[in-house]
């Protein structure tokens, strides 16, 4: 089976694209656009891989080995975390920040991403600390601080277009990702629900937790609803708590990810937008 080679990064010039492409000594390539590189007609070996991504990575650039003939119309969904990958915000830090308890909160956040802490137990923890805090601060923190990845928007109206229906599965809470379905008409959405008592946040979490597990079997649910197969999901996530969902999609998206993540996804990028994964399947 032929392998692509797929070049990219937003500050990468055609001379640094064309010499990373080199490496791999292809029969051609391409520029897709001012920022992306196609590379084909090479042979790949797995250490060819490893060269070119360390180069790449180096230089302040995305490498991807793909199959040549794979292409966003060939999957049906595409399913995202939402903190650090969707959005540039862990929401929950910056509602802690309203109580000045980021760097407490922040502090287990990042054990929990890195894959040192269960994500559960990290946020029954995280939540307890928000005890009394307004329920309006989380308005704030979406008006205020939260921001669409670079690329996000673009990335979702390409997938659109091209039939695949969109997922937001997130261990964040359904205050925001209900207003990310509306504003970014997203097809599912599912995260955890904050419980609040006139008008203040309790510190506790109403049902079951959206950890790793769960995003696994929402992403399994969404694509029986849809009558495909899990294989035809793509899958995008930063943490820890993200890889049971995005062991079971057909493509595994690391986005600006933990180096746990960028070991075990089929894709890592690191420097590119989230519409990055449109040069990878075009």
């Amino acid at each position: 089976m032929s392998m692509k080679l797929i070049l990219q990064g937003p500050q990468a010039d055609q001379a640094t694209l064309e010499r990373l492409a080199a490496m791999a000594a292809p029969a051609s390539s391409t520029m897709l656009h001012a920022r992306a590189l196609r590379a084909d007609g090479f042979d790949f070996t797995p250490d060819l891989k490893a060269q070119v991504e360390a180069a790449a990575f180096d230089a302040g650039v995305d490498a991807t080995f793909i199959d040549a003939g794979r292409l966003l119309s060939d999957f049906k969904l595409v399913a995202m975390d939402m903190d650090s990958t969707l959005i540039t915000i862990e929401c929950i830090d910056e509602i802690a920040d309203m109580q000045g308890l980021k760097p407490q909160v922040a502090a287990i956040t990042e054990a929990a991403m890195r894959g040192e802490l269960g994500f559960s137990e990290s946020l029954t923890r995280r939540v307890a600390l928000l005890e009394g805090l307004p329920v309006e601060a989380l308005g704030r923190v979406y008006e205020e601080r939260l921001r669409i990845s670079d690329g996000g928007e673009a990335m979702l109206q390409s997938a659109q277009a091209a039939g695949l229906k969109t997922l937001l599965v997130s261990g964040g809470f359904t205050f925001f990702t209900e207003r990310l379905k509306t504003r970014l008409d997203l097809d599912f959405t599912h995260a955890n629900l904050l419980e609040a008592q006139d008008g203040k946040l309790t510190g506790r979490v109403v049902g079951g937790i959206v950890d790793a597990e769960e995003k696994r079997r929402t992403v399994e649910r969404v694509c029986a609803q849809l009558g495909i197969d899990t294989r035809q999901a793509i899958v995008m996530g930063d943490g820890a708590n993200d890889l049971g969902m995005m062991s079971v999609a057909g493509l595994s998206v690391a986005f600006r990810a933990k180096p746990v993540v960028r070991a075990q996804a089929d894709v890592a990028l690191n420097f590119s937008g989230l519409d990055g994964l449109l040069a990878i399947l075009a």
